[in-house]
């Protein structure tokens, strides 16, 4: 049935609303695709539900194509499975907590590994029912701190999870490769820009791990590249430490007065001219940052120093990568207050040994090494403190920054910064969850075996933004044809009776051939007809206007920008073409 405008469930806006600050997010909103809700909801309306639904079948599609199965399970689940795993504590806040009537205690699915686990458990029993790849597409949710940027990061979001279960790690590795190709032709039959990155777990476990990132200025992430091949999100980023020193021979380590020096600069200037027969750089410098930690389940927070050259500074997403299931957050007045020990500014390794703080340090900072760093005194710094010698750290952490120059982990090169959104990450889990919850398959000498897990997610919802701030103007959405909510937008641009009759009857021709047209057959001006069409984004307008007395049509590229003029005669098999040949 053709798609009139008149009747369409649409209201476009001028303007951006208030809270948008990505493009995404404005034209989804402007383009009548979505409406929030609340803080990280949203509705979708007509037209988003269908660039969902295309994206959604693409999924399925390729996922199908692996042999994988759908299935479906609640979003409502039960405590006990996430307590087996300890999931139901490790996920911190990030989940939505409910009780029942009767007071029992349920979740909303952030994910669902232990259900996938469960099925296969209470189903399979032998070694010949393996492998299998289950797989589905549902509503996940997951209590953001700072939903924001539209759908890009909310609390409710469609997502496919799909699991693979092998009776070997080699099977592992070829579902996990199944996984990745398929991936691979879904991002490309949607046309998007991706690098595929080495990544980290979280709260997910297992091994390895990588990431599907589509490139944008605007992403969350930031991932890093060297020339010869290394990509990693920089939270899986190693660093590869200087070989280890010896200690004798050294100078001794000497306290001084630095007055006013509580930052590294300050401290560097203060050095340099206080005649010590040395240039001293930020590099010299250790920097002592204190955070303080809360592990899954626990009440209280601990404290924990983290010590980084003073040149870089401590990336908290690499921070929080390093140290999570737990949470992290820094030192308030009030932290300090109750630790007279930590003098702010001049934190030094003595204090923190002396009061049992855990010091982790930068992989760089190795035995050997001579630092400048606090003397756990106002104004007063510590040269030549030697790791190994005049103090030994509890062990090491990633947590610095990652800078562009960096060297490869792989030695590959320099390493290069951009910045992108996840839209894919695959998991080896291995056999974490299959011995939290007990899945074995009975094999052929009827002894158990231990069976080993994949995890595989793609954001379904997320993509839909993803591909808009990769695929827009300043006028507005420029849809892949793949994924457009029609194939062709018909813009009747006259008020004679001629003009709209001969649109209605290219419209239906196109209807008949096949082709999904949407018809503005609205008592709009040309103008508000054209600028709609150029925000809600098919990416082929057909404007049946003046020319049509002449016997032509024209033919706007949406991408392009191109305009051309065919006869109205031919239109239909030109657009039919057009459309099928993308």
């Amino acid at each position: 049935m053709l798609t009139r405008m008149s009747s369409l469930f649409l209201r476009t806006l001028r303007e951006d609303p208030a809270d948008a600050e990505v493009p995404s997010h404005k034209l989804l909103v402007r383009a009548g695709y979505v409406r929030r809700v609340a803080p990280g909801v949203y509705s979708w309306l007509p037209l988003g539900l269908k660039v969902l639904r295309a994206i959604e079948e693409i999924v399925r599609e390729e996922m199908d194509a692996i042999g994988a199965q759908e299935i479906q399970f609640p979003a409502l689940l039960p405590r006990e499975p996430y307590e087996a795993t300890n999931r139901w504590t490790e996920y911190g806040p990030n989940i939505f907590r409910l009780k029942d009537r009767k007071g029992g205690d349920y979740l909303l699915g952030p994910t669902h590994e232990e259900l996938f686990t469960l099925v296969v458990k209470g189903e399979y029993s032998s070694y010949k029912d393996y492998p299998v790849i289950l797989y589905q597409i549902q509503n996940k949710y997951r209590d953001e701190a700072r939903p924001r940027a539209g759908i890009l990061r909310g609390r409710e979001f469609l997502m496919k999870d799909s699991y693979s279960f092998d009776l070997t790690d080699d099977g592992l590795a070829e579902s996990y490769r199944l996984h990745r190709d398929a991936y691979t032709r879904i991002f490309d039959r949607l046309g998007l820009r991706y690098v595929v990155v080495k990544a980290t777990s979280g709260a997910m476990g297992g091994s390895a791990s990588e990431e599907f990132l589509a490139e944008a200025e605007t992403g969350e992430d930031t991932y890093v590249a060297s020339p010869g091949g290394y990509a990693a999100n920089v939270e899986a980023v190693t660093t590869t430490p200087p070989p280890a020193r010896a200690v004798e021979g050294l100078p001794e380590a000497q306290v001084h007065h630095t007055p006013d020096t509580p930052t590294i600069e300050s401290l560097v200037d203060f050095l340099n001219g206080a005649g010590l027969g040395r240039t001293f750089t930020a590099a010299d410098t250790l920097k002592n940052v204190l955070v303080k930690i809360r592990r899954p389940g626990a009440q209280e927070w601990e404290l924990l120093a983290v010590g980084v050259p003073g040149d870089r500074e401590v990336d908290m997403k690499r921070l929080e990568a390093a140290l999570d299931p737990a949470e992290v957050a820094l030192l308030d007045e009030a932290d300090f207050a109750r630790n007279g020990f930590l003098v702010k500014g001049y934190i030094g390794p003595g204090a923190l040994a002396a009061n049992g703080v855990r010091f982790l340090v930068d992989p760089r900072i190795v035995t050997g090494t001579a630092w400048v760093t606090g003397a756990d005194k106002a104004d007063h710094h510590v040269v030549d403190l030697v790791v190994g010698r005049d103090f030994t750290p509890d062990g090491t952490i990633e947590a610095a920054e990652v800078r562009e120059g960096d060297p490869a982990p792989d030695g590959s090169g320099p390493l290069s910064a951009a910045r992108g959104i996840e839209i894919g990450h695959v998991f080896q889990l291995g056999r974490k969850y299959a011995d939290a919850l007990g899945l074995d398959a009975l094999g052929p000498d009827s002894k158990p075996v231990r069976i080993t897990m994949g995890s595989y997610g793609i954001g379904v919802s997320r993509l839909v933004a993803v591909i808009a701030e990769q695929s827009h103007d300043a006028s507005g959405l420029i849809w892949p044809r793949a994924v457009a909510p029609f194939d062709l937008h018909v813009v009747i641009a006259g008020k004679t009776g001629e003009i709209a009759a001969g649109a209605e009857r290219l419209a239906a021709d196109l209807e008949a051939a096949g082709l999904r047209v949407l018809l503005d057959d609205r008592s709009a001006s040309p103008g508000v007809k054209f600028t709609d069409a150029e925000l809600i984004g098919v990416p082929t307008i057909v404007v049946v206007g003046r020319g049509l007395a002449n016997g032509l049509v024209e033919v706007k590229d949406r991408r392009s920008g191109e305009r051309t003029e065919i006869p109205v005669d031919g239109a239909v098999a030109h657009l039919a073409a057009l459309v099928r040949g993308a």
